[in-house]
């Protein structure tokens, strides 16, 4: 029985982690150690089959040495502390790890194996070691769009992207609450029917997401009632690092030999757990509507092609909709007026499964298997 590592299982990923291992029974496959950056020796509160007791230090390279697999949702802080001591002291087990920090090194694989399955089980063939999840948007929207790269279908894309508070992080999304309710306790305190003086609200709003006890210590600025144009730190080409890692992870993913080009916007909104995105798709070449829809459909089993129709737009191509949910709509799908070989599309996914979670966990069975 393989002997898998965790750290970072208290975390948002971590814990959405957890829950499909335990659902899954995963732990029946191996043997488990947690592992704790600052409660080590203490009771391990998650209790599944083969697990060790007492958390250990997620800092003891000797102990983490033992491991055949880590498996790590502790951040890119940690990944840069410990991976390269690790493998320096001789550590020779597969890293997984949910961190951004190794992706785009050479010998790491980005593993979604919905997409590139055959190239992850290639690299363990090959004695690769260090797999990494992809960027939550990225993942999601190589899933919605894969029978569209699987047929070699598509020229460019552009995304925009409309991203959701768990992107940024479990205090982020308090943060939000903590900003609806800041404003709503002050706006509706006398009645909740403020349409007779909407005008003279909306400014009261304004000016309250500038009041200098909004809560703003996380996001920096208001994202309730607002949003955020900017994911991520500036590069020097006008691109924030979300809108970077599109183009070199997709092209990463499908280890292309001519570069698909990737580019957009990527905004934070306030919805609270699952990231959507407007599509805009060059094809190589026209393509009829219904060949389209059946290489999205047969592609993976988690696609969902939502109907270009107003009603099924509105009740499954949400955020509402697929929060918690593996589904991922893809739908408002129609050629543009650019051109029979435009496409339009919109998708939305759970940023914590697909996006986050569910490759890990995927990749740990491809380790088994292999």
């Amino acid at each position: 029985m393989m002997k898998l590592g965790i750290v970072g299982w208290r975390g948002m990923v971590g814990q959405v982690l957890m829950e499909r291992m335990i659902e899954s029974s995963d732990f029946n496959h191996f043997e488990s150690i947690f592992f704790s950056t600052s409660q080590k020796g203490e009771n391990n509160p998650i209790k599944v089959p083969n697990s060790n007791p007492i958390l250990q230090d997620a800092f003891d390279l000797n102990e983490l040495k033992k491991m055949d697999i880590i498996l790590t949702c502790q951040g890119g802080d940690y990944t840069k502390k410990v991976h390269s001591e690790l493998r320096a002291s001789g550590f020779i087990g597969y890293w997984v790890d949910a961190a951004s920090t190794l992706r785009m090194e050479q010998n790491a694989i980005i593993a979604l194996d919905p997409i590139n399955k055959n190239n992850i089980q290639a690299a363990i063939k090959n004695n690769q070691k260090d797999f990494i999840g992809g960027n939550c948007t990225v993942s999601l929207m190589m899933l919605a769009l894969g029978g569209l790269f699987k047929n070699d279908s598509i020229e460019w894309v552009t995304t925009m992207t409309y991203q959701a508070a768990s992107g940024a992080g479990a205090r982020h999304m308090n943060e939000l609450l903590r900003q609806m309710k800041f404003v709503t306790d002050r706006v509706m305190a006398d009645s909740e029917d403020q349409s007779s003086q909407i005008l003279q609200v909306e400014k009261k709003v304004k000016n309250l997401l500038s009041d200098p006890h909004f809560p703003i210590d996380n996001f920096g600025y208001p994202l309730a009632f607002n949003l955020l144009p900017w994911i991520d730190s500036e590069l020097d080409n006008g691109q924030s690092r979300e809108e970077w890692k599109g183009g070199a992870e997709v092209n990463k993913i499908l280890q292309t030999k001519s570069i698909i080009p990737i580019d957009g916007t990527c905004v934070r909104v306030s919805a609270m757990r699952c990231h959507s995105q407007a599509l805009t798709i060059k094809l190589k070449k026209d393509i009829p509507m219904d060949e389209i829809e059946s290489m999205i459909k047969e592609q993976n089993d988690w696609v969902k092609f939502v109907p270009n129709t107003k009603e099924e737009s509105l009740k499954t191509l949400t955020p509402q909709f697929a929060s918690g949910s593996l589904q991922i709509p893809i739908g408002r799908m129609r050629k543009m007026n650019l051109g029979p070989t435009y496409l339009n599309a919109f998708t939305v996914g759970d940023q914590l499964l697909w996006g986050a979670a569910e490759p890990l966990r995927r990749m740990l069975h491809l380790l088994l298997e292999q």
